[in-house]
């Protein structure tokens, strides 16, 4: 299953995420866990995410896919997920519908 909850802050996304996730045992994974965990790890992804959140800047897509193909070829990802923040922009969504595609 691979799920993706769109809404508003405060909308409840992240409350849904982590039933579901619980409920079919995927991943829940949001963009905040993938950028503290890249940052955290130290890959080249990470650090250039890191100088834009430092400097209180939205991180750009280019890189956001970056960490979010990443994460998504991980091993726990293979048969499912439920992102969450992901995707925000019409090029972030048109990226991940290419990266499911080929996966």
């Amino acid at each position: 299953m691979r799920l993706v909850l769109m809404g508003p802050p405060g909308a409840g996304k992240g409350t849904q995420a982590v039933e579901l996730s619980r409920e079919y045992s995927v991943p829940h994974i949001s963009t905040g866990d993938m950028f503290r965990a890249a940052v955290a790890s130290g890959t080249e992804l990470g650090m250039e995410a890191r100088r834009y959140m430092d400097a209180g800047r939205l991180v750009p897509d280019d890189v956001t896919l970056g960490i979010v193909r990443e994460r998504l070829s991980e091993r726990d990802a293979a048969c499912g997920f439920v992102l969450d923040g992901f995707p925000r922009t019409v090029p972030q969504a048109r990226e991940l519908q290419e990266v499911l595609a080929s996966g």
